[in-house]
């Protein structure tokens, strides 16, 4: 069987800094949930990204959570949310009991549009946060949909799981927002094989999370507990491995760019492709390189083609308006992500790919045109 590649899988740095923190933090004898690499590792990321402050937790979807209760959502209250994304981003309403309603998106940014977020304040304008997801890399119009947030006195949440490193108009995504969500899920463009990141510029808040997130055990000699707490802190020892990766962010990123670029060369004048949209304000991470077809060749036959040569891809999300968990849930739309989910596929954009690897891949693609 020919070698595997992967959609995006784990790549450690070559010169070891992973291991550095990770042997500092045995040989302190810091295995738990607090520590140096804890400590230096929010404050490396906020400094990385031009946020305040930051609160390392146990997932991006643990971060999104605790973004919605600083946020002071409850039970009842009404959030908006890309439907376009991963489920972890909707479920995190449902942990806070509140009402999540769907909102499409748009074909310039693959993400949330804004005129459809101002429909759905003047359905609903008590509704008491947004959250705005950068799928695959990709900036939303962030500045209408914040403009528009303020104007509604609601909370903005950027789901930025997929988009750490990339730049709306020269500030990092994540930061744009009252409140910031970074993940480091074992495929994401840099992995502590599991957690997440909050970032916010408000102080008072992400100390309130570091509290609600190691089970809110109040100040006393005894445990004393008078709020509803979370297993949520990051460990020492996950927090050396992000700190390790966090010194090489900047060469994934370019090379995840090189990867979408050689697609967008090799495969760009197929008949029926169209590539990810990369507006002018957006200097993506390019974490996934995606397409949608328009021909007769379609999203399965690639994933099945490259599938029989041990290469990795997959469907672009299944937006949460569509999933049989949320039937029944309001959407705000006219079915923009259904086609780009019916449409569309991920390909490969492993960073540890050759160009004998990508070279692999498009002729596999381009033989399906015949």
């Amino acid at each position: 069987m020919k070698s595997k590649i992967w959609l995006s899988s784990p790549h450690m740095s070559d010169e070891g800094y992973e291991m550095q923190y990770i042997k500092e933090a045995f040989e302190s004898n810091w295995i738990a949930p607090i520590g140096e690499n804890v400590d230096m590792f929010e404050k490396e990321l906020a400094a990385k990204v031009g946020a305040g402050y930051a609160a390392a937790l146990s997932s991006g979807t643990a971060a999104v959570h605790m973004a919605l209760k600083a946020a002071g959502v409850g039970e009842g209250d009404i959030v908006f949310c890309s439907s376009l994304t991963f489920a972890a981003t909707a479920n995190a309403v449902i942990y806070q009991n509140a009402v999540p309603v769907f909102i499409d998106s748009d074909e310039e940014t693959w993400n949330m549009d804004p005129d459809l977020l101002e429909e759905a304040f003047e359905k609903y304008p008590q509704a008491k946060a947004v959250i705005v997801v950068n799928i695959y890399g990709l900036a939303a119009d962030l500045d209408r949909i914040a403009d528009i947030c303020n104007r509604y006195g609601a909370v903005l949440i950027e789901d930025a799981a997929e988009s750490l490193g990339t730049k709306y108009k020269g500030r990092h995504t994540g930061t744009i927002g009252d409140y910031g969500v970074f993940s480091f899920n074992g495929n994401k463009i840099i992995t502590t094989s599991g957690g997440g990141m909050l970032v916010s510029d408000n102080k008072e808040r992400i100390e309130k999370v570091r509290f609600w997130s190691t089970q809110s055990r109040d100040k006393a000699r005894h445990y004393e507990h008078s709020e509803l707490g979370y297993n949520y802190r990051m460990s020492n020892i996950v927090a050396g491995i992000g700190r390790g990766q966090l010194r090489v962010l900047d060469q994934r990123i370019e090379k995840k760019k090189y990867i979408f670029e050689y697609y967008r060369r090799e495969l760009g004048q197929l008949d029926g492709v169209s590539f990810m949209p990369i507006n002018e304000w957006n200097e993506t991470n390019c974490w996934l390189s995606c397409i949608t077809l328009s021909g007769r060749v379609r999203p399965i036959d690639i994933i099945e083609a490259l599938e029989a040569e041990n290469i990795e891809s997959r469907p672009i999300w299944k937006p949460m308006h569509l999933q049989p968990y949320y039937k029944g849930r309001d959407f705000i739309g006219s079915g923009v992500s259904d086609g780009i989910f019916e449409n569309g596929v991920c390909l490969p954009s492993d960073t540890k790919m050759t160009d004998e690897d990508l070279e692999r891949v498009c002729g596999i693609i381009r033989n399906l045109w015949g």
